[in-house]
């Protein structure tokens, strides 16, 4: 057997492979002698078919099966030997005058070949990294909603300006069905607080979402849309009235403070401010790293250059997925592709070029903690390692959640390369001017 490679260009290549009778024969009479031991055929003991028969009923099916497995196998170990880093999977080039009869088979593959490139860490306008920060203002409001939960709460016949409703936003086209609780006075402007003073349960009531609360990022929680879409989001909404409530606010007093925290960590207005202050940002924290993240990832895809073998990866992806695509749909297909394809080649380059890597134990142990993080939400503060161990074990076991959590830890791992290697332009915001600035 031969195999030898010529490169068309930078970033195309074909494999030739010549194989020849002695490279499978031996394979195929093995294969040909175990089928006559098993083989049943009427007229003759079972192992004693004669081998010619054998060889008529099978022969030429067995050797077009094992010189596949025979170049597969080799193709795949040239590629490792020769350390060629390609896209996609090697495509045979079809031969229209193929002859399974012949002494010498020549089979021929199209490679893509990753490009080589440099990665410039050093942006010429330097990326902003937010520090968002939470404001007395926030806090305070924190705590009147604290209060709120934890107040006492009675029925009322009619909604009143102090008012809780809790109802039902429906818009069928943005796929919109939520449940949500709000207040009257969370509402901006006086047409629409006057659509709900006297309103009564039952009651549907239509509403334009722009400008609908005085605090635009509410909409977004009240919705369940994205902050982003929540910002320009201009359509109408049908709310049926489920309940309306009146809350008396809890007292900032230790009952309420051991409610909130059974560690009894907080017991005055003060700590209970900070603890505040600090919960929240650290939730702010994550937000501004995935920007972020999301903001290098911008630079790096704009900025590094470089091209693909597009016309290969076009062909390739028309045969990829489990329906075969037209050229045109292909086409299309590579360029919504296009983007993620380049970011995963830089990616994968800043990871080898640094010795970025994730092991097993480490994604066992940041699975570990993400499980640790879900108990905690409900109540489980302090989980056995063993159970830890055993959920783990059984999440990664699934090939999806184990590629997930993968992929979240390696941009951990990229974010605090990011951090340790790049300069950039520190900004102090509150949350409301974060959420702005992001997605304007």
């Amino acid at each position: 057997m031969n195999i030898t490679r010529e490169n068309i260009d930078a970033l195309n290549a074909v494999v030739k492979v010549d194989i020849v009778t002695e490279d499978y024969q031996e394979k195929v009479t093995q294969v040909l002698n175990d089928y006559r031991k098993k083989a049943n055929i009427p007229g003759f003991r079972k192992g004693h078919v004669p081998m010619g028969m054998v060889k008529k009923q099978y022969g030429k099916s067995v050797m077009i099966d094992e010189v596949n497995k025979l170049l597969q196998d080799s193709l795949n170990k040239f590629i490792t030997e020769e350390k060629l880093d390609i896209l996609g999977n090697p495509l045979p080039k079809m031969q229209e005058d193929f002859n399974w009869d012949a002494d010498t088979f020549t089979f021929e593959f199209e490679l893509g070949l990753a490009p080589e490139f440099d990665v410039n860490l050093n942006p010429k306008k330097k990326i902003t990294q937010y520090n968002v920060v939470a404001t007395d203002e926030l806090i305070d409001e924190e705590i009147k909603n604290i209060q709120s939960r934890y107040g006492k709460m009675s029925s009322l016949d009619e909604a009143t300006e102090e008012a809780n409703i809790t109802g039902t936003f429906v818009n069928e086209e943005k796929e919109i069905n939520k449940k949500s609780t709000f207040l009257v006075s969370d509402l901006k402007g006086k047409k629409n607080e006057k659509k709900f003073i006297g309103a009564k349960v039952g009651d549907v009531i239509e509403l334009d979402t722009k400008k609908l609360f005085e605090d635009n990022n509410k909409l977004h929680f009240v919705l369940g849309v994205s902050a982003e879409d929540a910002k320009d989001l201009d359509i109408k909404v049908t709310l049926t009235i489920e309940e309306i409530t009146k809350t008396e606010p809890a007292e900032l007093d230790q009952e309420l403070f051991d409610k909130l925290f059974a560690d009894g960590s907080v017991k005055t207005v003060t700590e209970l401010k900070d603890k505040i202050k600090e919960d929240a940002e650290k939730q702010f924290q994550q937000q501004a790293d995935q920007q972020l993240l999301n903001a290098v990832t911008e630079y790096l895809v704009e900025n590094t250059k470089f091209d693909l073998p597009s016309e290969f990866l076009q062909k390739w992806l028309q045969t990829a997925g489990e329906k075969e695509l037209s050229a045109d749909e292909a086409a299309s297909e590579y360029e919504k592709s296009e983007k993620g394809l380049r970011y995963q080649l830089i990616e994968g380059k800043i990871m080898k070029d640094n010795d970025i890597k994730v092991d097993y134990a480490e994604l066992i142990d940041y699975a570990k903690g993400f499980i640790r993080n879900q108990m905690a939400q409900f109540g489980n503060m302090n989980p056995e390692e063993k159970e830890l161990n055993d959920i783990a074990g059984r999440i990664l076991q699934n090939q999806e959640e184990a590629q997930k959590l993968q992929s979240q830890l390696i941009s951990q791992k990229l974010l605090t390369f990011f951090k340790e290697n790049m300069t950039f332009k520190t900004k102090e915001v509150s949350y409301e001017d974060f959420i702005k600035e992001v997605y304007k």
